[in-house]
């Protein structure tokens, strides 16, 4: 059995985005020279989320919209958690839309459905976050 393992790392320019990571993620399949196997993606980071879903722009708008319903950035001090960092809402968020995706590798390629697409969730931005990427097989 083969192991691939890559680091990526994101920084955004805003608190919160959703980036489209699946053509990285091919690239990652591509040079690991995997033709059967399962591939790994997550955050090395509490505030950040890799999930599957549609790209679409309303859809993102919605997530966000969804996201600030159940666990609003502000007030700050609605939060126990907030006291050296105001982020508590980034933990909860990144609770609600997971933490990883695991992906079969068939034929040397990711087995996606026709319309799923993997993103990177940011709820804490601004700065570097590392995101894991580990494919094993043969």
């Amino acid at each position: 059995m083969k192991s691939y393992r890559k680091v990526l790392t994101f920084h955004t320019k805003t608190r919160r985005a959703f980036i489209n990571i699946t053509r990285i993620l091919e690239e990652c399949v591509r040079e690991s020279d995997i033709k059967e196997g399962l591939l790994l993606c997550n955050p090395m980071h509490i505030t950040a989320s890799v999930f599957i879903n549609d790209d679409e722009p309303g859809l993102h708008k919605d997530f966000e919209i969804f996201l600030e319903k159940l666990a609003p950035e502000k007030p700050y001090d609605q939060y126990y958690h907030n006291g050296y960092e105001d982020n508590a809402d980034a933990h909860l968020k990144r609770t609600i839309m997971g933490r990883e995706v695991v992906v079969a590798v068939t034929d040397g390629k990711l087995d996606l459905g026709t319309w799923e697409r993997i993103f990177y969730g940011e709820f804490d931005g601004k700065r570097d976050k590392r995101v894991l990427v580990k494919i094993i097989g043969e």
